[in-house]
């Protein structure tokens, strides 16, 4: 579990610093998702019925909602709509 929090982590970083580059790395978000998957692995080791499936996918979707309020991937979607 510790293993995956780390690889959507590194994973998030990586296409966050490809998509703006240092000037505009989002290193509130990247506190917020270390944040997250703290809680989450304490949360698991907490309660034992949580399967690690149920908090690998919670956490890959709060990975996914926290991309999407970053100024590279919102000027993407704006490019993209229009």
């Amino acid at each position: 579990m510790v293993g995956f929090v780390i690889l959507m982590t590194a994973g998030f970083s990586f296409a966050e610093y490809a998509m703006g580059g240092g000037e505009s790395f989002p290193y509130f978000q990247l506190g917020c998702l270390i944040i997250g998957g703290l809680i989450m692995i304490s949360l698991k080791h907490k309660f034992q019925k949580i399967y690690a499936g149920e908090v690998a996918g919670a956490f890959a979707l709060y990975t996914l909602y926290i991309s999407l309020f970053t100024l590279p991937v919102m000027e993407a979607i704006k490019n993209w709509i229009g």
